[in-house]
């Protein structure tokens, strides 16, 4: 009984979590009809959070206090911020991650496919968002704000964009250091290797989005080309496009046929829908990609060189270990949010994953150092 009220208590939390999130994400949602989608999914949640509290009163436990988790709390601020399409890919991800959660729990099975209906909806979603899906026309993709917001991904970009400068560059530093180098030396190293590593960074940043969008307007050019030669294909095409998505056969034709009397808006969206490309992004801007790059580069870098401007010897390289292991623990937590893991498991483990890689450079710095002298 005891490992059967741990496990009501677990997935009540769960629950309670999935249920603020999705009623933070109706609260920042301006859109109505996903307002609605977000607030069905957090009373769903909270009826299957019923559930388990039923089952911890049957079994004698009352009074089960309830705080959102670091992550339902940063998610709730990030969606409050930035818009609910800045956190839905990662939610769609913890989502699909537990989809399966209660498939081994007997006593669960009523609620373990409405769970697995629940990961399919938020990635739907998630790719409206991410592609600019539209179910009636060109004239809702440009009314929708989150078509022209920022890429869904924008935050595992950032913290995973840090965590490169962080770790390959603390690891720099602690090879330098663990050679005996000077602090002197040590410090331009780190500063040569934060601007040669942001600078490659920032550099296939650019040559990336500058070939995704020269691929995307090449597709485009073909995409216009057909629309001018073949319309009625074109028209037939985009028909069973809306026709999968669920749209009844004689609205899709008709909604299709609507889109094709306007070829510039037939084009928008023949290369959303088809191509999932968006026309007035093309992929980005590669030269503020390029300085985003290299800005969170240099942002995780520069954490294990600072503490060398002030510092010498051993303090240096200690206090070079505590800001670093800090900051693993930061870049961690916020991996938490699209790994499906608890915060605290994945800053333990980032930490323990930079703090092994800074060692063996510095193992290895001390024995070529050694060697060399």
């Amino acid at each position: 009984m005891g490992l059967d009220i741990a496990r009501y208590q677990a997935n009540l939390q769960d629950e309670l979590n999935g249920a603020a999130l999705y009623a933070a994400l109706a609260a920042a949602e301006p859109d109505p009809l996903r307002r609605d989608l977000f607030l069905q999914l957090s009373q769903a949640e909270t009826s299957h959070a019923q559930l388990w509290r039923d089952k911890l009163t049957a079994a004698g436990v009352h009074g089960e206090h309830f705080a959102p988790n670091f992550r339902t709390r940063l998610l709730a601020k990030l969606a409050r911020r930035f818009g609910p399409r800045f956190v839905l890919p990662s939610i769609a991800a913890a989502e699909f991650a537990d989809r399966n959660k209660y498939a081994g729990q007997s006593d669960a099975h009523e609620i373990s496919a409405e769970e697995r209906g629940h990961a399919a909806v938020i990635q739907a979603a998630a790719a409206a968002g991410s592609h600019g899906t539209a179910t009636v026309g060109a004239d809702i993709e440009r009314a929708e704000p989150w078509h022209r917001a920022a890429s869904g991904n924008n935050l595992r970009a950032a913290v995973l964009g840090a965590n490169d400068g962080l770790v390959s560059n603390f690891c720099l530093v602690m090879g330098v250091a663990g050679a005996g180098a000077a602090s002197k030396i040590v410090l331009l190293t780190g500063l040569a290797g934060l601007v040669a590593g942001a600078c490659s960074m920032a550099l296939g940043e650019w040559l990336s989005v500058t070939n995704a969008r020269e691929l995307a307007q090449t597709q485009i050019g073909k995409e216009a080309e057909e629309i001018e030669q073949t319309p009625a294909a074109e028209e037939h095409e985009l028909a069973l496009i809306y026709q999968a998505k669920g749209m009844p056969k004689e609205d899709a034709q008709r909604v299709a046929a609507n889109i094709m009397t306007n070829k510039q808006g037939a084009l928008d969206t023949l290369a959303r829908e088809e191509l999932g490309i968006d026309m007035t992004e093309l992929g980005g801007n590669p030269w503020s990609a390029a300085a985003t790059s290299f800005a969170l580069f240099a942002a995780g870098a520069i954490f294990s060189v600072v503490p060398f401007f002030w510092l010498k010897g051993h303090w240096a390289i200690g206090a070079s270990v505590v800001a670093s292991g800090l900051v693993l623990c930061v870049v961690g937590m916020l991996t938490s949010l699209f790994n499906g893991r608890g915060a605290w498991y994945s800053a333990v483990r980032q930490l323990l994953f930079g703090c092994i890689a800074a060692g063996v450079t510095y193992g290895v710095g001390a024995a070529l150092g050694t060697s060399l002298s």
